[in-house]
């Protein structure tokens, strides 16, 4: 059966059964649909090169680095200003703060695999 043909079964069905079987239905459609992905996935990959030898897990790209960076730094920033504006003593709750910022980073950012 094809995607269309699945797809007009589960909008059928759906007619026929009513809104109340609306999530049921919709889950199955999905779910026979990640099972076809999955086995194109499969055929494509028993097939290249690459998928004999195994694929390896991807990390973090160059963007996902940066953006983390970017808000990692931001909200530290806003802390930081948040904590001093107050005045109330709360000074040493900055080095937990950044700390975290900084661990979070390294972990995220920390040495990468070779492929």
């Amino acid at each position: 059966m094809t995607t269309g043909d699945e797809l007009k079964a589960a909008v059928s069905a759906r007619r026929d059964l009513g809104p109340d079987f609306e999530d049921a239905v919709v889950e199955s459609f999905l779910d026979k649909m990640g099972q076809e992905i999955d086995r194109r996935v499969d055929e494509r990959l028993a097939t290249s090169p690459q998928g004999k030898k195994g694929v390896r897990a991807a990390g973090p790209n160059d963007a996902q680095r940066l953006a983390l960076a970017i808000v990692s730094l931001s909200l530290g920033t806003l802390a930081t200003l948040a904590i001093v504006l107050t005045g109330d003593g709360r000074g040493s709750y900055l080095i937990p703060i950044w700390l975290g910022i900084v661990i979070v980073n390294g972990i995220f950012n920390g040495p990468r695999g070779k492929g």
